[in-house]
C-alpha cells in the first residue's frame, strides 16, 4: 500500500456519449418490449462490461444478420452498417433496428452524396474497424481508406480534381488534422463535409484528457481493448505528458504505475459506464486518498432520440 497518490482528478466530461446511451437504451427497450432473444449485431457498443450485462438480460450477440434466426429482432449496433446488411436482414424478414450513431449516419449520408457527385472519398479511419466496414459499404468502389500521412503520401487518384473526404468519429482530433492538412497539400481542390466528422464527445474527452494531462503524473483511461476513442485518451495523455494505460476496471491497476506518482488523472471512454469509474475511485478511497475532484472543460448537454421503432412501440403505436 505504499504507493497513495496524493490527487485524484477525474475528467469532464467523460465515459457515456449520446450515441452510446441511445444504443444501449435500445436493446434494453427491446428486451422489455419484445422479450428475449433480442439478437445484436456485432457489439452493441465496444465495452465488454455492457455487453455481459445486456448478455445477462437476453441479448443475443451476433457477427453476422445472416446467424439471425428469420423473423427475428435484430439490433444494429451505434457503429453502424453498409446498405448490403439492410438488404441481408430484409431477405430473411427480420425485424430490424437500427441504433447506429446519429453522427455515424451523417458520415453514411456524406459517402453517399460524394460518391454521387463523383467524387473519389477519401476515409480517414482505421482499417477493420465495424464503423469504417459500414461507411464504406455505402460506395465501395468510390472510397480509399487511409490510416496516416504516409498514406496521402502513397495515394495515386484518377481525378486529383475530384476528391472528397469524411472520417471515422473517433478518432485522434490532432492527427485526423494534420492527415487533413497533407491531404489539402496535395489536393488543393479537395472537399469535405460542412462540419467536422469526428464527433463531439470525441473531441471534449480528448480536450478533457489533454489539459487534465498537464497536471497528471498517470492518467487512467476506462475502456475496452477494442474500443477507438478510449485508445486515443491513452494517446493524447501521453503525448501531453503524462503516464497513461487503457484498463477495464480497477482490478487491472499494476502496483508498478503507481510509483512515485503524486497526482492521477481518470477518464473514460465513451462506451464506458460511470460505475467502473466509481470503482476505480473506491479503489484509490481505500487506499486512503481523500483529495478527489472532478477536472471541468466543458459543459455536455447532447440527447438523442431513440430510434422510431422503439419510440413508436413505448408510445403503443404499431411498428
Amino acid at each position: 500500500m505504499a504507493n497513495v497518490p496524493e490527487k485524484i482528478y477525474l475528467a469532464a466530461p467523460r465515459g457515456y456519449c449520446a450515441g452510446v446511451d441511445r444504443a444501449v437504451q435500445t436493446v434494453e427497450h427491446a428486451l422489455d418490449l419484445y422479450g428475449a432473444p433480442v439478437y445484436v449485431r456485432k457489439e452493441i457498443v465496444h465495452n465488454k462490461h455492457v455487453v455481459e450485462e445486456l448478455r445477462e438480460r437476453g441479448a443475443i450477440f451476433v457477427d453476422q444478420e445472416s446467424e439471425v434466426p428469420e423473423g427475428e429482432t435484430v439490433v444494429f449496433s451505434a457503429h453502424g452498417v453498409a446498405p448490403s446488411v439492410h438488404a441481408g436482414a430484409e431477405a430473411r424478414r427480420l425485424r430490424t433496428i437500427d441504433a447506429t450513431c446519429p453522427l455515424v449516419t451523417k458520415v453514411h449520408v456524406e459517402a453517399r452524396k460524394f460518391a454521387s457527385q463523383g467524387y473519389t472519398i477519401i476515409l480517414i479511419g482505421h482499417d477493420g474497424h465495424e464503423e469504417v466496414e459500414g461507411t464504406m459499404g455505402e460506395a465501395p468502389d468510390r472510397i480509399v481508406l487511409i490510416e496516416s500521412e504516409e498514406d496521402v503520401d502513397r495515394l495515386e487518384v484518377d481525378d486529383p480534381d475530384r476528391v472528397a473526404y469524411i472520417s471515422q468519429t473517433t478518432l485522434s482530433v490532432d492527427e485526423t488534422q494534420d492527415i487533413i492538412d497533407r491531404l489539402k497539400e496535395k489536393f488543393p481542390n479537395i472537399v469535405g463535409p460542412r462540419t467536422d466528422d469526428i464527433c463531439y464527445a470525441t473531441t471534449n474527452r480528448q480536450l478533457a484528457v489533454k489539459q487534465m494531462a498537464g497536471e497528471c503524473d498517470l492518467v487512467l483511461v476506462i475502456g475496452s481493448r477494442n474500443s477507438s476513442n478510449s485508445n486515443r485518451l491513452v494517446e493524447v495523455a501521453r503525448y501531453h505528458g503524462a503516464d497513461s494505460y487503457l484498463i477495464d476496471n480497477e482490478t487491472e491497476v499494476e502496483e508498478e504505475w503507481l510509483e512515485g506518482k503524486r497526482v492521477v488523472g481518470i477518464t473514460s471512454g465513451a462506451s464506458a459506464p460511470e460505475n467502473l469509474v466509481q470503482r476505480l475511485v473506491d479503489f484509490f478511497r481505500q487506499r486512503g486518498v481523500t483529495d478527489i475532484s472532478e477536472f471541468h472543460v466543458v459543459q455536455e448537454d447532447v440527447r438523442f432520440m431513440l430510434p422510431k421503432h422503439i419510440r413508436k412501440a413505448l408510445a403503443g403505436q404499431p411498428g
